[in-house]
């Protein structure tokens, strides 16, 4: 993509939160918009590459969807999952099909179903069976119709980045409208705890993952793409930017995982390389680190050293809190004490939040995905997991191109377990790790000889 193209890009999606920000209701004219655009897109597209048009679109879908539950955007909470799954279920019956080798993420979805079969007959009967459901079991049907639709699919590296470009896009939007939203920090702490109002009003687990996820896609242009030094000081600006709203939500979640998917992205990056290229890589990684580095320290002047307290695990007054999890660990050995009285079926879907308020009195959302599928659907859960852990890792020993495999995989595995699958980023990019990555060979021009 030429430089003028991103940057028109970009300045469009700094205009659009602008817009936003000061008139609410254009967030549902631009939800309406990605739909309309989407489905334009992907009908219209040859049967040649219509599967880059469907992932394009199912990109930006999750780049936007917390932007649009932020502000209102969605008609429907789930709306960006459901639309995800539209659009790769058009791609399949329009012809792009899906691979044989695949049917073990037909094997996955199925094992769901009994879960949902003693749900109808578990659950409370003032709650309604369709949305609870419908909430529990989206992201895991989102992640599994994403798996069946890329495994072994064939994308160019140039192709795969445009579809990452197109999750970037509205998290650059999401960045600009939180600097709007909450320009000064300083006037929104009251503790070490989590921040919504540096959030945009909003979780700050999501807003945090899905930041974290658009710094890590920054600093893979910065690796890969940033051909100029000016594409590179704009790129790095902007990955500074996102860390420090990433940063000040007060949720480590996000934070973490971007790290951890960035180092295995070099690493994996560093050991393809050539000799020539090694060199390149270790400069700007000292950049990178350099930038981190100054974005922390920003970080820590604007929050008045209560950041540092939340990641040592203090309270304002510097004292250690009890709990390093925040409760999760209690939720995950709840959720584990429930599958091991309910070991074959499980609890049913959405059975566990009830439970939990029950014996507790807490209604709170489970934030680990592995022991929520566990308790809800006994046996049967354990077999999607072990599905959707080990089929990625069997796919790699066949298929070693995909240079951002480690990546995905660890932002989908990570992700679950700090914030289960509450939004559709963490399903579509474990969907990316079965791509079959290839490379374009440059075209090779013959002298023509005349005779």
């Amino acid at each position: 993509m030429k430089s003028y193209n991103y940057i028109s890009l970009i300045i469009i999606h700094v205009f659009i939160a602008i817009g936003i920000h000061f008139f609410e209701p254009l967030s549902k004219v631009y939800f309406l918009s990605i739909l309309v655009v989407s489905l334009i897109k992907i009908l219209n597209a040859t049967s040649k590459n219509r599967y880059v048009y469907v992932l394009i679109a199912c990109s930006y879908m999750v780049g936007a969807e917390v932007f649009l539950r932020m502000t209102g955007g969605n008609f429907v909470y789930e709306a960006s999952k459901y639309f995800v799954v539209l659009f790769l279920l058009i791609g399949i019956f329009l012809g792009d099909g899906i691979s044989k080798k695949s049917f073990v993420y037909f094997i996955y979805l199925l094992v769901l179903l009994p879960g949902i079969i003693v749900a109808s007959s578990t659950l409370d009967y003032e709650t309604n069976i369709r949305n609870a459901i419908a909430f529990n079991l989206s992201g895991p049907i989102c992640l599994g119709i994403a798996a069946l639709y890329c495994y072994g699919r064939k994308i160019t590296l140039k192709s795969l980045q445009k579809v990452l470009l197109a999750g970037l896009l509205p998290l650059i939007a999401t960045t600009t409208y939180l600097f709007l939203y909450s320009p000064s920090i300083k006037d929104t702490l009251s503790g070490t705890q989590s921040n919504f109002e540096a959030s945009g009003g909003f979780g700050p687990n999501q807003v945090s993952t899905v930041l974290g996820l658009g710094v890590f896609l920054l600093a893979g242009r910065l690796f890969l793409q940033s051909k100029t030094f000016f594409i590179k000081i704009v790129n790095g600006l902007i990955l500074a930017l996102m860390s420090y709203r990433a940063i000040v939500t007060f949720s480590r979640g996000g934070v973490f995982v971007a790290l951890i998917i960035i180092i295995a992205f070099i690493v994996t990056f560093y050991l393809k390389a050539t000799n020539k290229s090694k060199k390149r890589i270790i400069g700007s990684v000292a950049i990178l680190s350099i930038g981190i580095i100054l974005t922390w320290f920003i970080s820590t002047m604007s929050t008045e050293g209560l950041i540092i307290k939340r990641y040592n695990n203090e309270d304002a007054l510097g004292r250690t809190k009890e709990n390093l999890t925040t409760g999760r660990a209690d939720l995950l050995t709840n959720e584990l004490n429930e599958f091991l009285e309910n070991p074959f079926l499980g609890v049913g879907v959405g059975k566990l939040k009830e439970l939990r308020f029950e014996k507790e009195g807490i209604r709170a959302a489970s934030h680990n995905e592995m022991s929520r599928i566990v308790g809800e659907h006994g046996i049967f859960g354990i077999i999607a997991f072990l599905i959707l852990l080990f089929a990625p890792l069997l796919f790699r020993l066949k298929n070693k191109k995909n240079i951002y495999f480690y990546s995905f995989y660890l932002f989908w595995f990570l992700t679950i377990n700090h914030s289960s699958m509450r939004i559709a980023a963490p399903a579509f990019i474990y969907g990316l790790c079965l791509l079959n990555i290839y490379y374009e060979k440059p075209p090779i021009h013959r002298k023509q000889i005349i005779s």
